[in-house]
């Protein structure tokens, strides 16, 4: 059974960081597509990042370059760090996964397996 467990959420001033972990079970990370999305109340889903079996990221345009994804395999986690954090940033975070190693074309939230989020709040 797949299990994803975020963490590392919380408030932070404008212009601060925060790390967030996936911690992943029944999954690898080292060889599944898997990804970060948020979603802001009254919002629609918004894909962040995805990367693949084979280490290959995807970043979305509008992030730029503020937050970076990489992982651990020993530790099978996923993490995103976020910086120069802004309060149009305040969202609920979710890591998600694929039951395979290629990442389709397809959004982030509709992938297979999803964690139950983990909520970041930016004041300015």
């Amino acid at each position: 059974q797949v299990q994803l467990v975020e963490s590392g959420g919380g408030s932070v001033q404008a212009g601060g960081s925060l790390r967030l972990a996936c911690a992943a079970s029944g999954v690898s990370t080292s060889n599944t597509c898997m990804g970060w999305f948020r979603q802001a109340p009254g919002q629609e889903p918004e894909d962040l990042v995805k990367i693949d079996g084979h280490g290959r990221k995807v970043y979305d345009a509008s992030l730029k370059g503020r937050f970076t994804v990489s992982e651990d395999n020993a530790k099978n986690t996923l993490y995103l760090q976020m910086n120069s954090l802004e309060s149009e940033d305040t969202a609920m975070y979710y890591c998600a996964a694929r039951n395979w190693d290629f990442c389709s074309s397809g959004p982030i939230y509709e992938y297979d397996h999803r964690g139950q989020g983990t909520q970041v709040t930016v004041s300015s």
